[in-house]
């Protein structure tokens, strides 16, 4: 069916990992009869978490996408990872669907991966609602969980409903807009009777609508007004006066319920319809999505109308090796039918989409036409990926693609076979497509693969993935720190080849002045021949014997950085001389000259960022102090405290899994290369040992 853009709306359902995002998504889903059953994350039969490493982790790793039809509104339904590693996935759902739900649990209020979240709704100005959940258990409240949420996220709620009982004995809610209170049946179908107010809660319950009354009139001055010259405020009014604090991200209105029981998640469905942004709401302008123009850069506008130039952002990639890539996007602007040519002008190519898919879970539903506000899927595009825009050909637009991500675990992967050896590279293509927040690559000087991601789990799950997609087996193991070798003091030598075997024979004959140089600055060659004492078609030789020297330092083969060589003198043989005795000749002078100097090791020390909540502080920066790490300063924020600080590379390898056993998975970080540093003597005795047992190996 036709459904205007008024009328639908894309939401991601957002909070930390456990809080009970995708049971509530089934839920609604079942609710509105898009599923026949009420799908359930203990027993395997759910149609958002469908992938064998969720079931094996009873967490969601991905973004799964649904859609439900609830009075007159599409509402298409993001279920969005919680636990840490797999936040990049919820951070592209936010930037696509304008609003979110964000659960709170009724038992232990906001944790830091919901604190991380709505840092990234803030960012993209996502409309919010709250949801308290898992009223029906032990220890639950509802009150505390909203003076949690004020108190850690810094935001007004504004609760426009009351439980009816809490914990074991809680049945239903109380509507404060109608006063009227909803008791449900204990059997999950989502049955209720709409009942008069308890007697026992009237007095609690007027208390509260009278202050949610006085927070939500502040989002319209004529009610404001109506509300201080003491009139009744009619329930229309004050729910439209709901919508617009929500748009205006003055308030979050706070909802109750049980999603595991299916109590309350329809009143959260009606009012995901009364008060998240439709595509025509969302924007810096309201209506008007902003991007640019690919041949002139300029800034260009699209209208959330079916009649604009067709645009589409692409937020998602999935890839199965039997169905193949799917490419998951966001229309903004116009309408596409199948069969369609479009543009991608950020990397100049057309494409044909042969087909157009809604999502259901793991299933697609084929569809012959998408518009304004729809998320769809289109099948085999060849050179459109996660970030892109799809455009009108005529029409070219380009928007702001995903910023990378800051990758803080790296593993080398060890190919177990030969044929697995040869299907890594292709196959991690293929990953890294469906999973940006992945990386791999060749490290140059240990000539291991490296891959790189969010933290352990994420490693674990993309190597099972490999295995499981791809037929690919490959193990992780901790990476070889790539340290170098450099000198500390002025030398100066003489590098001479002399080789006679009959025949022509072999001469170079170099004088060397090597220094040391600061640090970063590399190598550094100087030519200060003079006099012809050596020709000047045998200097390049010179230099390239040096720099071939330099891959092997003399203490345990590390490569040589931060000296500057100059050639000052030397001699030659007008019949023996020869560029390979010239280059050798300066591959020797090098080598006695790095003995000489007092050579050392140099460390890679990593810039870090650690955010821990404020009881971990003091653990945490012991930690560091321990990994011979250096304190730059903290940052406080709500709850927690940022600390900067440096490390070296070899102390942080396994830092993921290390920070998660000191905060109780509260603490994020994020980590890159900085400098090299010296490493203190009683370290470096045991490196250059464990380079030579390796070598003999």
């Amino acid at each position: 069916m036709d459904i205007s853009p008024a009328n639908k709306r894309n939401i991601s359902i957002i909070a930390h990992g456990g809080a009970g995002k995708t049971t509530l998504s089934e839920a609604m889903l079942f609710d509105a009869g898009a599923t026949d059953k009420l799908g359930r994350v203990d027993d395997e039969t759910s149609s958002l978490d469908y992938e064998p490493e969720e079931h094996k982790r009873r967490i969601s790793i991905s973004a799964a996408l649904h859609h439900y039809d609830w009075n007159g509104c599409r509402v298409n339904v993001v279920d969005t990872p919680g636990y840490s590693n797999f936040l990049t996935e919820t951070r592209d759902a936010l930037r696509i669907t304008g609003g979110a739900v964000v659960i709170l649990s009724a038992i232990s209020g906001v944790k830091v991966q919901t604190e991380r979240i709505w840092e990234f709704a803030d960012e993209f100005e996502v409309c919010r609602i709250a949801f308290v959940n898992k009223m029906d258990r032990e220890r639950a409240s509802f009150l505390r969980a909203v003076d949690d949420m004020e108190k850690v996220l810094k935001v007004k709620g504004v609760p426009v409903q009351m439980p009816v009982g809490e914990g074991p004995q809680f049945k239903g809610v109380v509507d404060l807009v109608s006063m009227k209170a909803y008791i449900y049946s204990d059997d999950a179908s989502g049955g209720y009777e709409v009942k008069d107010v308890p007697k026992e809660l009237k007095a609690q319950a007027s208390r509260m609508r009278e202050e949610m009354v006085a927070s939500v009139v502040e989002a319209d001055d004529a009610l404001t007004e109506k509300y201080l010259n003491g009139e009744a405020i009619p329930e229309a009014e004050l729910l439209k006066a709901i919508r617009e604090g929500v748009l205006t991200r003055r308030f979050i209105p706070v909802f109750l319920g049980s999603a595991a029981k299916n109590i309350g998640v329809n009143l959260l469905m009606d009012a995901v319809n009364l008060t998240l942004p439709s595509p025509l709401d969302k924007g810096t302008i309201r209506g008007v999505i902003k991007g640019k123009d690919p041949s002139t850069g300029e800034e260009v506008e699209r209208r959330p109308e079916p009649d604009s130039p067709f645009s589409a952002f692409v937020f998602k990639t999935t890839i199965d090796p039997y169905t193949g890539k799917l490419s998951i996007f966001r229309i903004y602007s116009g309408t596409v039918h199948a069969d369609s040519t479009v543009l991608n002008p950020a990397r100049g190519v057309k494409e044909k989409l042969s087909h157009l898919y809604l999502m259901e879970g793991k299933k697609t539903k084929e569809v012959s036409k998408a518009t304004v506000g729809d998320i769809v899927a289109v099948a085999k595009l060849k050179d459109t990926y996660t970030g892109d825009t799809l455009s009108e050909v005529s029409e070219p637009v380009v928007f702001q693609p995903f910023p990378p991500v800051n990758q803080g675990l790296s593993y080398a992967i060890h190919p177990k076979t030969k044929t697995d050896e040869d299907k890594v590279p292709l196959a991690m293509a293929k990953l890294m497509e469906e999973d940006p927040a992945l990386d791999f690559r060749r490290d140059e000087q240990t000539n291991e693969f490296l891959l790189s991601g969010v933290g352990q789990v994420h490693l674990e799950v993309s190597i099972e993935k490999l295995k499981r997609k791809f037929g690919c087996e490959v193990e992780l193991k901790a990476p070889r720190v790539p340290y170098k070798e450099t000198v500390r003091s002025h030398v100066k030598v003489q590098g001479k080849y002399k080789k006679q075997s009959g025949g022509k024979g072999q001469y170079g004959d170099v004088w060397l002045d090597m220094v040391p140089l600061a640090r970063g600055k590399g190598f550094e060659f100087v030519d200060a021949i003079t006099g012809g004492a050596i020709p000047r078609q045998f200097i390049p030789a010179v230099e390239k014997g040096l720099r071939d020297a330099m891959h092997a330092g003399v203490l345990a083969g590390f490569p040589v950085t931060d000296v500057k060589v100059t050639l000052y003198d030397g001699s030659y043989h007008s019949v023996d001389s020869s560029e390979m005795a010239f280059k050798i000749a300066a591959s020797m002078g090098f080598k006695k000259a790095m003995e000489q100097a007092h050579p050392v090791i140099l460390e890679p020390i990593m810039r870090m960022e650690i955010n821990v909540p404020d009881d971990s502080l003091g653990d945490c920066i012991g930690d560091i102090n321990s990994r011979r790490g250096k304190i730059l300063g903290a940052e406080p924020k709500a709850g927690s405290q940022t600390i900067r600080a440096t490390v070296p590379m070899a102390e942080v390898i396994t830092y993921a899994s290390d920070l998660r056993g000191l905060t109780g998975d509260r603490g994020i970080f994020t980590m890159e290369f900085s400098h090299y540093e010296e490493v203190p003597t009683y370290l470096s005795q045991k490196i250059v040992a464990a380079a030579h047992a390796e070598k003999a190996k």
